[in-house]
């Protein structure tokens, strides 16, 4: 009976390191180069880890660390050469609000992605956690047309990407083709012409202010309200030019292959007020939007979330208006003062956001008066676990699943912005930003993972 017991107890133990290791792997396969030099690497190896308690703390209200040892670790810290001469730093406590530690808080920095964390934050609060985005099919204005309609959803998938089983599921291209080819033969329609409408958005497709670079080397798509795969042409991350057009084509082809016979043409065309629908497929909800978002350091889908805060909030669906858009939302969350952003993904280096801003950010949306922000919460890598953060933290492993952050790259710009327990169980939220970083890759990002770990340590 022992022996049958220990044989038993063996099976579940190695059954749960199953479990973990698999779920590890999901989450962080799949590297994607997101619009810096910021990348989701592999997971390393399983790490035994042997703790005696659990990895975050409960309740997150414990004592708060003592100032003098917090001040003294960071400000050390803070001198590090890699981070270069302009370095700004906050930690703030999420119960009370208070500024727990401050160093050049109030300096507006080059925040790099960590603006996804603005962009991600107004989402949630303008357009709610459970919205979808929609892409359509509608009949045209002469028999026998029927026009794509872009709903602003990047995350529309070819059958190349759904089949990668990425989370979250996105909706599919196939299954729209499919839906609008058995609508059409249920009417008796087996031919049609095919038109595009991406007016949803408007302005330029690339923000002034972006390195002519961006689009070439895979790190955004020019955007539009129609695309598939976030404008990608292969599973290395080459971007096409123009990804409605690619977007229709493809379409076009899986309508093809269901049987509907497509005269060519590609034109664009906006489709009548009032047009009956045929077809329709929806993105997964705007919580799972904003954590992939978030995780993975998407730019083309924080570009769409911000156009989409443009439209909820009255304003033209581009780089400017989504601009405008966000600032309305986070001044009704008090949340507005030390945020100035161009666009929605951080690529732009004429953004600024101070140190106190971001991490108070963070603190509003970790709160438990604003549920329907936690999903930045979940969204937020996890220090040498999964996505930006999946390859950091190695030189202080102490860390490892304590802090879950945002991290942002551009050339000469680091930061770090997120949450953590002290050692004693209290939740606070900090943000650390330099922006005069001398070259020396890794370096920064190293000195960064020390600050987040000292107040972990705290």
């Amino acid at each position: 009976m022992r022996r049958e017991r220990w044989v038993a107890l063996v099976t579940l133990v190695l059954l749960q390191i199953f479990v973990v290791a698999a779920g590890a792997h999901l989450i962080t396969s799949g590297a994607l180069v997101k619009g810096e030099s910021e990348r989701v690497a592999p997971a390393p190896p399983p790490v035994p880890v042997i703790t005696a308690g659990p990895v975050l703390a409960a309740g997150g209200n414990g004592p708060l660390p003592a100032k003098g040892t917090l001040a003294g670790r960071l400000t050390e810290a803070l001198g590090d050469p890699a981070l270069g001469g302009s370095v700004g730093a906050a930690v703030i406590d999420v119960e009370t609000g208070a500024v727990l530690f401050g160093s050049h808080e109030v300096k507006g920095i080059t925040p790099a992605s960590t603006t996804k964390v603005v962009t991600s934050v107004a989402s949630l609060a303008s357009l709610g956690p459970d919205t979808r985005l929609s892409t359509r099919v509608v009949r045209g204005s002469s028999p026998g047309s029927i026009i794509l309609v872009g709903g602003g959803d990047p995350t529309l998938a070819s059958p190349r990407t759904a089949a990668s089983q990425v989370y979250p599921r996105p909706a599919s291209l196939a299954t729209l083709a499919s839906r609008t080819a058995r609508a059409l033969k249920a009417a008796g329609t087996s031919k049609v012409t095919v038109a595009y409408d991406d007016s949803l958005y408007v302005g330029p497709r690339t923000a002034a202010s972006w390195k002519p670079g961006y689009v070439p080397e895979g790190s955004v798509a020019p955007v539009t309200a129609l695309m598939v795969d976030e404008g990608r042409v292969s599973s290395g991350g080459q971007r096409t030019s123009d990804p409605s057009r690619a977007a229709h084509g493809a379409f076009v082809s899986l309508l093809s292959k269901y049987g509907i016979t497509v005269s060519k043409s590609a034109r664009r065309s906006a489709a009548p007020a009032g047009a009956q629908e045929i077809a329709r497929v929806e993105s997964a909800p705007v919580y799972a939007l904003v954590e992939r978002a978030l995780t993975l350091s998407d730019n083309d889908l924080s570009e769409a979330l911000a156009r989409h805060v443009a439209i909820k909030e009255g304003e033209p669906a581009s780089f400017d208006g989504g601009a405008r858009a966000v600032g309305k939302v986070l001044a009704r969350l008090d949340a507005g003062k030390g945020v100035l952003v161009f666009d929605g993904s951080g690529l732009s280096p004429r953004n600024r956001i101070t140190p106190e801003a971001l991490a108070r950010l963070v603190a509003v949306a970790t709160s438990p008066a604003n549920p329907g922000l936690n999903p930045i919460v979940s969204g937020m890598p996890v220090a040498g676990f999964s996505g930006t953060l999946g390859h950091r933290f190695d030189k202080t492993r102490s860390a490892y699943g304590l802090v879950r952050a945002k991290t942002g790259t551009l050339d000469g710009v680091n930061t770090l912005a997120g949450m953590t327990t002290t050692r004693a169980g209290r939740l606070v939220t900090f943000a650390f930003m330099a922006d005069d970083v001398p070259p020396g890759w890794g370096k920064a990002e190293a000195a960064l993972d020390r600050l987040a770990a000292a107040v972990a340590a705290s």
